[in-house]
């Protein structure tokens, strides 16, 4: 194989990284994409592309090595929207390419080890605790009462995460969470009240960058109890300038003490009444639309490209992640009721319009609509744009009224 261009590795090829791929190519790389799905929705994205699982180590590693036999320079290995940042650290160590250590990608894939490095580092977290059988969780809950959160150690996209209260089936929720864990073992923590903040961080020599800072939304929390189930996020942020630096040097100490130097780390914090608390962090960049659409439409950075640079060895621009405007803009989805799919009236109108910029939806009519579960099994979803919050509001609204998604329930 012939490549003059440096090739830039992206484990995956499906819509979650399908910006990244778009812009791997816009900066002069030639990309080979993987995805076990040989029929990948973004596969032609790609330069080129080899149908092997974003987690089979041996067979990417293979694919690779027979490639720089023949000559290919292969600069590194990235993702977006996947966590597999171990996947990443193990290929990129094999290279010799950049990347976070395997150590802190096992730190970031564990929820427990995660959790115990936060606190031996003095990070805010919640209480928490791991445990192995139902009769522990009775035990929790009589000690602490029933507001806690259950969730797997080692899934994410709120997959077996669910919100206790007294009124739960203890037996069964403990059932489900243990089920949708790979290593079948489950962590309790402290349920903490206040508005949650996604934040993406650019780590540098040690020192962070926050171009993704976003409000997420948990409206209709009721609709999914005992499930929690983000609906989206909004940016810029309502909070104010104190608060966000607090934020923002959480996110920050808390991917030093993961061992995150240079790389992406992704934070889910809660801002209590006693300050800042991290809940998880992730080492990756998030699916979905955060740093796709809701950072590069509302201030016009793409830190995916930074993201980009940090793992093939070029020095990042740093000055473009300093915000080129502020507009708000907001991602939203559908969740019907199950069943199959008649028909989605409105969907030409709200095209139409200029201040949407995305709508998209994941069954065809004829498709059995599954029960939301988890952010899997999301119906579809659309990125709305406006001046300010207050008419971006009124704009999500208007969304919502105009499309109607027609189930047959029976």
């Amino acid at each position: 194989m012939k490549i003059s261009k440096p090739v830039v590795v992206i484990l995956g090829a499906s819509l979650d990284q399908a910006y990244m791929l778009r812009t791997a190519r816009s900066m002069g790389f030639h990309v080979l994409a993987m995805d076990m799905n040989p029929k990948a929705a973004c596969r032609d994205l790609a330069d080129d592309f080899a149908p092997i699982s974003t987690k089979d180590i041996a067979a990417i590693t293979a694919h690779l090595d027979a490639l720089i036999a023949d000559g290919v320079r292969i600069a590194g290995v990235t993702t977006m929207g996947s966590d597999i940042p171990d996947v990443v650290a193990s290929v990129s160590a094999h290279l010799g390419t950049p990347s976070i250590s395997p150590t802190s990608a096992a730190i970031a894939t564990d929820k427990v080890r995660m959790k115990a490095c936060f606190a031996e580092h003095g990070i805010p977290i919640p209480w928490y605790r791991e445990i192995g059988s139902l009769d522990e969780l009775r035990d929790i809950i009589a000690e602490r009462g029933p507001d806690l959160v259950i969730k797997p150690n080692d899934r994410s996209g709120s997959r077996g995460v669910f919100l206790l209260n007294a009124s739960c089936d203890f037996a069964d929720l403990f059932a489900k969470s243990l089920e949708f864990s790979f290593s079948k073992r489950i962590l309790v923590e402290e349920f903490l009240p206040g508005p949650q903040i996604s934040t993406e961080t650019v780590m540098v020599g040690g020192v962070g960058h926050t171009p993704g800072f976003a409000d997420r939304n948990y409206d209709g929390m009721e609709r999914f109890h005992p499930q929690i189930m983000e609906n989206g996020g909004w940016a810029p942020s309502v909070l104010g300038d104190e608060d966000r630096r607090a934020i923002e040097d959480l996110v920050v100490r808390s991917s030093l003490a993961m061992g995150v130097t240079d790389g992406i780390t992704k934070g889910d914090v809660v801002l209590t009444p006693d300050g800042p608390k991290m809940i998880e962090m992730a080492a990756r960049l998030s699916g979905g639309d955060f740093c796709a659409a809701l950072v590069p439409l509302g201030s016009g950075v793409n830190y995916v490209r930074t993201a980009i640079e940090l793992a093939t060895g070029r020095a990042p621009d740093l000055s473009a992640l300093h915000p080129k405007w502020n507009q708000a803009v907001a991602n939203r989805y559908f969740f019907p009721p199950p069943g199959r799919l008649v028909r989605i009236d409105g969907v030409d109108e709200v095209r139409s319009w200029d201040w949407v910029d995305k709508l998209e939806f994941w069954y065809g009519v004829g498709d059995v609509i599954p029960p939301a579960l988890s952010h899997a099994h999301r119906f579809g979803v659309f990125v709305a744009t406006a001046p300010d919050r207050a008419q971006l509001e009124e704009r999500v609204a208007r969304v919502y009224e105009t499309i109607s998604i027609v189930i047959d329930q029976d």
